[in-house]
Parts: C-alpha cells; sequence; structure tokens
C-alpha cells in the first residue's frame, strides 16, 4: 500500500474541502450527489443526527465532511465523514489494531471514517452522482482524503461498508480493503411470502410457519406504518423500546426522539416502522430505512419476550413488505446467522483503509491477507445453511 497512491497530485486542478457541519453544503447539491438507494446518507438524514445531538465530540462522531470541486467551484463529489476518537457504532472492528498501536507507544486515535454514523449498511460511499467521470471525481476525492489526514496527523483513513464497485477504485489508491459478512435477502420476484417460503426445504419451511403461528396465537396484531404515518405518541413509544434494548445490553442509545421525529417529516416516506400490538398497546417495534429498491432493517425494541416475534417484527415483515412494493433487496442489518434458516444468504461487504504509518501498514496488511482468507471460508461454510432447496 504505497503513499503515492492517496497523495498523488490529481490530474486536473480539483479542490477538496472539509465542514465541520453537513450544514456548509445545500442539501439540494449533497442529494443530488447521493444514491437514491441508500436514505442513510441523504442530506437530511445526516443533519438530523448534527441537529440533535446524536453525534459530536462526546460521542466520538465530530463531522469533517468531503466536498470536491472543480476551479469553477461546481461540486462533483461528496463523502460523509467523521474524525473518530473511539470505533463505538462502526460495526467494523478494530479494536485490536488500537491496542497495538497503544502498545507500541503511538496513537490510533483520532482516525477519519468515511460513513454513516451506526449504519452497517451498505452503498456508495463516495457519492458523485451518474456522471461518466465517476472514477475521476471519486480517486480525486480520495486523495483529498488523505491529503486531510496526513494534515491533521491522523493514524487512518477508513471507508465502511463501501459498494463492491468501489473496492477497485480504494485500492488504486493505496487503501487496503478487508472482507466482511451480512446475511441478505436478494428478490426472485416473488409473488409473496408463502410463494418464496416454497422454494425452502419442508424442515425451514415448517419452522418459519411455526414461528409466525406462535406469534398470532400469542394475541400479537402486526401492523406496518410509513414515517410519515406515525403520530406523536407512537414515536414516543418507539423511542423508549429502542432505548430499552440498548438498557439491556449496556450500550449507549444515540438516536434521540428528537432525530426520529425529525427525518420522519422531511424523509417520512422512507422509513418504515412495524409495531406489535397486543390488543391496544404497542409491546414491540422495528424501525427500517426504505431505498428505492432495498429496506433496511435498523432498530428494535420489545418490552417482554414473544416466542418468534423477534423474527416476525424485524424478518418477516420486511419480506412481505419487500415482496408487496417490488423491492429487490432486504437487508436486516449486521452479523446473525440466525438470519440465514429464514431466507437471508451470505453476502460480502467491504471496507478499505489507508495507514499512515509504515511498519503498521504492513502489520496491518498481513493480517488483512489472513483475514480474508478466513472470511471466504466462512461465507462459503454459511452458504451450506441455506434454507432453499435450490442451494
Amino acid at each position: 500500500m504505497a503513499m503515492d497512491g492517496p497523495t498523488s497530485t490529481p490530474r486536473k486542478p480539483y479542490l477538496v474541502s472539509t465542514h465541520a457541519s453537513i450544514a456548509e453544503i445545500p442539501a439540494h447539491d449533497w442529494n443530488r450527489l447521493a444514491s437514491p438507494d441508500t436514505p442513510f446518507l441523504r442530506h437530511e438524514f445526516l443533519a438530523a443526527m448534527e441537529t440533535h445531538g446524536c453525534v459530536g465530540e462526546e460521542l466520538g462522531w465530530i463531522p469533517l465532511h468531503l466536498a470536491l470541486r472543480d476551479e469553477a467551484q461546481h461540486l462533483l463529489a461528496v463523502a460523509p465523514c467523521y474524525i473518530k476518537t473511539n470505533s463505538y457504532g462502526e460495526f467494523v472492528f478494530d479494536w485490536s489494531w488500537a491496542d497495538a498501536y497503544h502498545r507500541h507507544g503511538l496513537r490510533y486515535y483520532p482516525k477519519l471514517v468515511i460513513a454513516s454514523p451506526y449504519t452497517p449498511a451498505t452503498g456508495p460511499r463516495l457519492l458523485t452522482g451518474a456522471t461518466p467521470a465517476r472514477d475521476q471525481y471519486a480517486s480525486a476525492l480520495l486523495q483529498g482524503a488523505a491529503r486531510v489526514a496526513e494534515r491533521l496527523g491522523i493514524s487512518s483513513l477508513h471507508c465502511l461498508f463501501h459498494a463492491e464497485e468501489e473496492t477497485r477504485l480504494l485500492e488504486g489508491c493505496g487503501f487496503m480493503t478487508r472482507l466482511g459478512c451480512q446475511f441478505h435477502w436478494h428478490n426472485q420476484g416473488y409473488d409473496s411470502l408463502d410463494q418464496m417460503l416454497g422454494t425452502f426445504t419442508s424442515a425451514k419451511r415448517k419452522q418459519v410457519r411455526r414461528e409466525r403461528r406462535r406469534v398470532a396465537e400469542a394475541g400479537l396484531r402486526l401492523r406496518r406504518i410509513r414515517g410519515d404515518e406515525v403520530n406523536e405518541e407512537e414515536w414516543s413509544i418507539f423511542h423508549r423500546l429502542y432505548c430499552s434494548t440498548f438498557d439491556k445490553r449496556g450500550g449507549i442509545p444515540t438516536l434521540s426522539l428528537d432525530f426520529f421525529r425529525a427525518i420522519a417529516e422531511v424523509m417520512g416516506d422512507s422509513l418504515l416502522l412495524v409495531l406489535a400490538y397486543r390488543g391496544r398497546h404497542i409491546v414491540a417495534a422495528a424501525f427500517n430505512l426504505i431505498g428505492n429498491s432495498s429496506l433496511y432493517g435498523r432498530h428494535w425494541g420489545c418490552n417482554e419476550d414473544f416466542h418468534g416475534l423477534h423474527f416476525e417484527a424485524c424478518y418477516y415483515q420486511g419480506l412481505e413488505y419487500c415482496i408487496e412494493q417490488g423491492l429487490d433487496r432486504f437487508e436486516p442489518g449486521a452479523q446473525g446467522e440466525h438470519k440465514i434458516s429464514r431466507g437471508f444468504l451470505p453476502t460480502r461487504t467491504w471496507s478499505g483503509h489507508w495507514v499512515a504509518d509504515p511498519g503498521f501498514r504492513t502489520a496491518i496488511a498481513r493480517f488483512l491477507e489472513k483475514d480474508v482468507r478466513g472470511m471466504e471460508e466462512y461465507l462459503a461454510a454459511m452458504q451450506t445453511h441455506s434454507p432453499y432447496r435450490s442451494h
């Protein structure tokens, strides 16, 4: 991973600027460059995080967004970027790298991360819009990002859950790539969830139907509702349930109620809330983001234990929604081998890593070389557990 890549001079005199708030970049200009399938990268989503206390110095996500312009100051590309003082909310685990730096008397933090905070969803991270010059603009943006990291004396620069087609660009600019695994669903033109289950093995099909039946037998009713139709009381109940999940696990619920209210107001048609009722009372909820061809499962909470309710609210309701709306893909979140038997298959994910220190660059490259072999073996092993008869 030579330094020549990310620090070489672009062929044209592009200017890369940094922005301590996304509000410094007009929403229309940012959204023009973002993919319509990644609502978690929309200007409104990221701005609401900043406005309502979901990112900042206390949480270790300090905004430093990147923008690429030409000599005439036309905005050509942007990237959501943050100075990180920890590795919380990234879902690409580099705690061991930070520990190694510490043991050698070096600082790993702060680092720079190109990502959507707390969102392990895949898609383009170098936002250029639909242009034939995409590769050129993205490369220039990466080169500028590396210069920013060097100027700030930052240990490293990371691009998380980027689209697979961006891998070549990152490697061409001196980044090391890391392979990961999530479990995604792909629509095969199903007419209904029952039709999809008909492609399962008999045992797996019976398992899903038994889980769904037990939810109904517990007297629970599920309701899907778009974000702009959720009322104030329902958002408040959802947020309490969301916080309870972190309370049980000892984590920090970083997304505030005001954040959810704000994005419901400005991008409510990109939000899907699944509510579970027992009688008239909401007992569980799952929050999803809707792209133009994908659904992204994000957050869940429940005030009691009900057999199978997590699978119903977080998976089966989302699958039904995707089939009804003709969406191509459902990403239900990070990790979770239990998703396989419910129709979600192992899928490659990617991250890119630029490391300033030559010694650690070599050591991390060796680690990633071994890590990719192990991950390929894991992906192959997980594929053998597919519930589909044709796999």
